[in-house]
């Protein structure tokens, strides 16, 4: 009960604010009718969903929808009421002064017009940001292309090519027509083989059923299609009727793999040969810093020596930072998502690239290095909570592997 009172009196306070500013600027009577309507029916939508999430079911297209109008509209309004609250502070310690001297003005002098106007000018641009990432964004899919050199690659393997998804999260998909341009867009790339790094559902194994046949519709490469397990498919964050439940629910979305013509590796690897020349990829289980430990390195790569160029699959990148990068076995690349870039932040290739998850995960969109092993974190396919994206867009990368050292 208190963290609904909590709720209610910040949302009021922010309302308060919000009609501050606007009072300053609009004085049609009509106007504020049809704001604080469309806020009440707004609110009442939040609360009616929020107090009725369901732990049995997990996410569902209505609680995304409520998770996007939370941002949608109070994150404009929290900006607006900083702003404006800046300058009753200000406004306190005028009318302080002016009351100390004696002045005629009163104790607190007016709200400043051009304040105003610059906290919704401020506040407008989330408020646009995210109405974008929710009716755009979220299906802007985007190639990135990345070539990796490699002094000890196999020369048979030299400008072989990767298709690498992440995260798909197929229980929040709401366009079939968006769905199959992305999957057109990846069979485009034509490349040696596909790699997925996990997620392929919220939670739930039904989510994928509308989907089977448009992801298998992935061609299959010359060097087949892989897939490891990403946090999500195991079903953690749902309360589940029974053990047994849960458990079948698992091995359904691990057949989902074979259904759409997907490899799925288990702590195992596969060896790609070419011209008496080998490529190993390994593919772990889910091992996270935050969200479980269940992958298996020593056990995925037994029987490969360190000289033996290695593709790893692992979906946290957190593993890659704390176990990965360190191991003596000598793993030349990995390929990761989870992070989904937050689906929220600003990248100007050059320039500027910041996320709030930067500040959970050091490797969390992009490639990274040390020591000439590599980690590649995608920003995701899908979309999860938030339906939406802002600033970091769904990726499909496109990787070449060339023999040789990379020419600065």
């Amino acid at each position: 009960m208190i963290r609904w009172i909590v709720f209610l009196v910040f949302v009021i306070i922010l309302e308060i604010y919000a009609f501050q500013a606007f009072k300053t600027l609009i004085k049609s009577k009509w106007f504020f009718v049809f704001y604080y309507v469309t806020s009440a029916i707004a609110l009442a939508y939040i609360i009616y969903q929020l107090y009725h999430f369901d732990r049995s079911v997990g996410q569902t297209p209505q609680t995304m929808t409520t998770f996007g109008l939370l941002l949608l509209l109070y994150v404009p309004k929290l900006l607006l009421t900083i702003i404006l609250f800046g300058e009753d502070i200000v406004r306190f310690f005028v009318g302080l002064f002016s009351l100390v001297n004696s002045d005629s003005e009163g104790f607190l002098p007016e709200r400043r017009r051009f304040v105003s106007q610059i906290a919704l000018g401020i506040a407008a641009i989330p408020f646009a940001s995210f109405l974008y990432g929710i009716t755009i964004g979220k299906y802007n899919y985007k190639v990135i292309r990345q070539t990796l050199f490699f002094p000890d690659l196999p020369d048979a393997f030299d400008g072989t090519t990767i298709t690498h998804i992440s995260d798909v999260h197929s229980g929040s998909f709401d366009d079939a027509e968006k769905i199959q341009y992305a999957i057109d867009l990846i069979n485009e790339q034509n490349s040696d083989m596909v790699l997925f790094t996990g997620d392929i559902v919220n939670t739930h194994a039904t989510e994928m059923d509308p989907w089977i046949d448009t992801f298998k519709g992935i061609h299959n490469p010359k060097y087949g299609k892989f897939s490891v397990l990403g946090n999500h498919d195991y079903g953690e964050y749902v309360d589940w009727p029974s053990k047994q439940d849960k458990l079948q629910n698992f091995e359904n979305i691990k057949s989902i793999h074979n259904k759409i013509d997907f490899k799925l590796l288990l702590n195992e690897h596969v060896k790609i040969k070419k011209d008496n020349q080998e490529l190993a990829i390994v593919g772990v289980e889910n091992w996270g810093r935050k969200f479980g430990e269940r992958g298996d390195l020593n056990l995925a790569s037994k029987g490969l020596s360190k000289e033996d160029f290695k593709i790893v699959m692992s979906h946290d990148p957190s593993h890659w930072d704390e176990k990965i990068q360190h191991d003596d076995n000598h793993y030349h690349l990995t390929l990761s998502g989870h992070t989904h870039g937050f689906q929220f932040g600003i990248e100007i290739p050059g320039w500027v690239k910041w996320s709030p998850v930067q500040y959970v995960y050091k490797q969390w969109a992009g490639l990274y290095e040390n020591a000439g092993r590599y980690i590649y974190v995608n920003r995701g396919f899908g979309f999860h909570a938030y339906p939406g994206r802002v600033g970091i867009m769904p990726e499909i990368t496109v990787i070449e592997l060339k023999k040789g050292e990379k020419v600065a």
